[in-house]
């Protein structure tokens, strides 16, 4: 019996025209290639993917990948991330667990950090509420080490 992790069980370029279309969606052009691009390249924001793909596909528009990035996270193909002090909203492939995020607050770098508890949610509230709750959201921040060691360096220099 072999053990997958959530980054083993990430969808391959092969079966995300069957995925839209399990979905209800066109297996179109521009939607493969946010996805593929989200799948290679996790927390980017609508702008970041359109300026990835917009060589391949020269046609695509910067409101066309917002209405596909706002149509995959509706359907459940990616994952909308909503980070503090950040305008923009970044997507994500890996939909299959209840995973966090950690930001390095410098340099805005983000990294997945796996659910403490193993099911959704991650933690439990002392009030809900009278709400069922289905996900918590947590987004630690910090300093990587990167910028720490800059930091550091340039406090060093500081007459």
């Amino acid at each position: 019996m072999t053990h997958s992790t959530a980054h083993d069980s990430h969808h391959h370029a092969h079966d995300w025209a069957q995925l839209l279309r399990g979905r209800g969606l066109r297996a179109t052009a521009q939607r493969m290639a946010v996805l593929e691009f989200l799948h290679d390249h996790p927390h980017s924001d609508a702008e970041t993917v359109f300026q990835a793909i917009r060589p391949a596909l020269p046609t695509v528009s910067l409101q066309a990948v917002h209405l596909i990035v706002q149509d995959l996270s509706g359907k459940g193909l990616i994952r909308r991330i909503s980070l503090p002090d950040s305008a923009s909203a970044r997507y994500e492939t890996r939909i299959e667990d209840n995973h966090h995020h950690i930001q390095c607050i410098h340099c805005g770098r983000i990294e997945d950090v796996d659910c403490v508890v193993g099911h959704a949610p991650c933690l439990e509230p002392d009030d809900t509420h009278g709400m069922r709750i289905i996900e918590a959201s947590i987004v630690f921040r910090g300093i990587c080490q990167d910028c720490d060691a800059l930091i550091n360096q340039q406090a060093k220099e500081k007459p």
